[in-house]
């Protein structure tokens, strides 16, 4: 009955909002980007908008490629020649895939180098070496992100494929909106929603939720926050696959200048997902799956350069830094 009783329970996150300026000198955006390594999804909202500048659209189509290694041997991440070919140069990562992070044998290579192994009490008694317990009870292939050119040749002898990110454009027709005030976190009556409020109304809108909250619709009744404004045109990309930290900081300096010239919308959105299963979140916090395994965050960019920063991890994680 306790077992039913927990799996009959509701999710739990921990979620951190903040706020501040691009133009700051003690502003965090670019680090939490770069140091949340494991990235599935990347997703952006621009309100008032139809279709996206070419140099927009060009930086989308180009986030990738990443890499799949059939079989690799653990030992060859360690190897003189993988160190100084990729390792040195700091442009790689890799992820074990298709495993469950609570219950099998994980590896991750960060970009500075550190391989985490996350690894059953068997495994560990195994190899002899000296860690610490997970704090998640229990615990392939290989999925690489890497610029250089030379990943297919230097793997060659193993069944590697490169991959190419999935990207899915949309424009989203009269959309109800939050009104949202730069200054505001925890908004005002009437006036503004809450920063909360915006984190679950945009799950709904990337998840195709029909907001109209209508009362023969027996799916969803959650709809739009209030005070709210509907917009004619609203566009929605999602990129899908290995993106590398590097790529979505670009992708963020971009969107930070899409109010350089006059535009209706007032603020933007960028979202970032983390791997469910990757053994760490940001920097080396460990990670575990139990009833979601999100590790996820989203900027809110406003006009006037403000935003505002959301970082969500499940309740047993590390709190977001």
């Amino acid at each position: 009955m306790a077992t039913l009783r927990r799996l009959r329970e509701a999710p739990r996150h921990l979620l951190v909002c903040e706020k501040s300026n691009f133009g700051h000198h003690k502003s965090r955006h670019r680090h939490l980007v770069q140091t949340h390594y494991y990235n599935y999804r990347v997703s952006f909202l621009i309100p008032e908008c139809g279709i996206l500048s070419e140099e927009l659209k060009n930086l989308v189509m180009n986030t990738g490629p990443y890499y799949f290694v059939k079989n690799l041997p653990l030992h060859e991440l360690i190897t003189p020649e993988f160190i100084s070919t990729f390792i040195k140069k700091g442009s790689c990562c890799a992820l074990t895939y298709n495993t469950n992070i609570d219950e099998d044998n994980t590896v991750a290579l960060l970009p500075n180098g550190k391989l985490i192994l996350s690894l059953d009490k068997d495994t560990y008694e195994e190899t002899g070496l000296q860690g610490h317990p997970s704090q998640f009870s229990g615990r392939k292939i290989m999925k690489f992100s890497s610029e250089e050119s030379t990943m297919m040749s230097y793997f060659s002898k193993y069944q590697i494929q490169e991959h190419q990110p999935k990207v899915a454009l949309s424009t989203l027709r009269d959309l109800q909106c939050p009104v949202l005030q730069s200054s505001e976190l925890e908004g005002t009556p009437e006036v503004s929603c809450r920063a909360l409020e915006l984190f679950d109304w945009l799950g709904a809108v990337f998840s195709n939720v029909d907001l109209n909250n209508e009362p023969n619709n027996f799916i969803s009744t959650y709809c739009c926050p209030e005070p709210s404004t509907v917009v004619a045109k609203a566009y929605l990309c999602t990129i899908t696959g290995f993106i590398f930290p590097e790529k979505i900081c670009l992708l963020l300096e971009h969107l930070c200048h899409y109010f350089d010239e006059p535009k209706l919308a007032p603020w933007v959105t960028l979202s970032v997902q983390g791997f469910a299963d990757s053994p760490v979140s940001w920097g080396k916090n460990e990670h575990g799956f139990r009833k979601g395994g999100e590790h996820l965050y989203n900027f809110v960019i406003f006009n006037n350069q403000d935003y505002w920063l959301q970082m969500a991890v499940g309740a047993n994680d590390h709190c977001p830094p």
